[in-house]
């Protein structure tokens, strides 16, 4: 069955969706998307996804074409429509249609794109056995902070890891680990876990700010300092996290078994606790 999109206001069939070949989206890269979870047809972490959205969208001078409100509602029509039970929600703005020209064009109405998928977050059968990591040159540009459409450094590394038959890349730039391909990276060594600090080098992910209040809520340890890919080697334990994932474990990076090559008691708890807090967003009793 053809699933419903939405496109510049309209609730149209996927087949029926068409974008200008002049989308400044098509030719540059020009927009910002994000990535919601569902969970029991809930949309989850509103507030911290708003902020971010916004936040890309100021960075490249990008205003959204409706409110915030209606976007929620859209969203939330959209899983309706879809019957979404479990999954997420994708969602891009460019900056419309104009003739190729580099400079920001003025007076333009941005397009407004979203559709939705399904995806099993909670009952992950990776969360039990773990994933492989493989570690992969970090070709992208100095502004990550900006959660951009233009993905093609990404796409490579992820092509790279996914020929050396690893789950997920971990995107290494001057031997320290910035991020993964499409997730947020972590070790944890002595029980205390250890994630870079927000700066432009990588992306201010929703899990990652709910994983770090998470932890101070369960007085769980957490250093925010770079750490490097030998570190990493000899880290107790390994995870990532991202909106569809939620918390996956790691137990191998290059080849090289961390800790003892199965999900780590931390790992374990933090997802745990990441689920429970899903849950009774969604108004699930465990």
């Amino acid at each position: 069955m053809e699933k419903t999109v939405f496109l510049n206001g309209q609730y149209l069939k996927e087949s029926e969706a068409k974008i200008s070949i002049f989308d400044r989206g098509f030719i540059f890269g020009d927009g910002v998307y994000e990535v919601v979870p569902v969970v029991e047809s809930t949309v989850l972490d509103k507030e911290p996804f708003l902020e971010r959205f916004s936040r890309s969208l100021r960075e490249i001078d990008l205003k959204l074409p409706f409110s915030q409100e209606e976007l929620l509602n859209m969203i939330e029509k959209l899983i309706e429509l879809n019957s979404v039970k479990e999954g997420g929600v994708y969602m891009q703005i460019t900056r419309g249609v104009a003739p190729r020209d580099f400079a920001f064009p003025k007076d333009i109405t941005p397009t407004c794109m979203a559709f939705s998928f399904e995806k099993n977050i909670i009952n992950n059968p990776k969360a039990e056995t773990g994933v492989k990591v493989a570690t992969t040159k970090d070709l992208r540009w100095k502004r990550r902070d900006i959660k951009s459409i233009s993905l093609l450094a990404q796409c490579m590394a992820k092509e790279d890891v996914s020929k050396k038959g690893a789950f997920e890349g971990w995107m290494v730039e001057d031997g320290m680990v910035s991020e993964g391909t499409s997730s947020s990276a972590y070790i944890v060594k002595d029980n205390t876990i250890i994630t870079r600090p927000l700066t432009n080098s990588i992306l201010p992910g929703i899990r990652r700010k709910i994983i770090l209040e998470i932890a101070e809520k369960y007085d769980i340890k957490v250093e925010l300092r770079p750490f490097s890919v030998e570190e990493a080697y000899k880290a107790d334990e390994a995870f990532l996290s991202s909106a569809t994932t939620f918390v996956l474990p790691i137990v191998e990076i290059d080849g090289k078994k961390i800790g003892n090559g199965k999900p780590g008691n931390v790992t374990k708890k933090m997802r745990e606790l990441y689920i429970n807090s899903a849950l009774e967003i969604a108004g699930v009793k465990r």
